[in-house]
């Protein structure tokens, strides 16, 4: 007997950008780990930080004068929006989206994470031109994926 049934669907434009996004969230992580080492802050990313033997001390910025909160929050916020963003992208992907404008998105979408850290949260004040670059960029991401994903998809319910 033999089965329609798939059991891998390949999605060769969302593998493809796995690489990049990973790097990305690699070196938030490690910006963020290397803070809290500066700072003596393991555990949430209070201003006053507490040292081995629980005397406060003032936060530390890192040496690019960045504190444990800009760091964290960026990668937190990364963590919060990437995953569910490549998650649609992989649906559209397996559902017959076109591969160029998938490539086309991907690179948006990097470019929209990149620059919301890079230009927002790490600029000063953290009030940084990329910041609502970025912000309203991955919300548009998200919103045209949902939809096309929809689209594709539309006659599962047409029917």
């Amino acid at each position: 007997m033999t089965s329609s049934f798939q059991t891998s669907i390949p999605l060769p434009v969302t593998a493809s950008f796995a690489p990049a996004f990973a790097a990305y969230f690699i070196l938030l992580n490690l910006r963020t780990s290397k803070a809290r080492v500066e700072s003596n802050t393991y555990m949430g990313n209070d201003v006053a930080a507490t040292k081995p033997d629980n005397t406060k001390q003032p936060l530390l910025p890192s040496p690019a004068g960045h504190s444990l909160q800009i760091e964290s929050r960026s990668h937190s916020n990364y963590v919060e929006n990437v995953p569910f963003a490549l998650l649609l992208t992989a649906f559209v992907e397996a559902n017959g989206g076109n591969p160029k404008a998938l490539t086309v998105s991907l690179l948006g979408l990097l470019f929209f994470r990149v620059v919301h850290v890079e230009f927002g949260l790490r600029a000063k004040n953290a009030l940084g031109w990329g910041r609502p670059v970025g912000y309203f960029g991955t919300l548009a991401y998200v919103a045209a994926l949902s939809g096309y994903g929809a689209w594709l998809v539309r006659s599962f319910w047409i029917n």
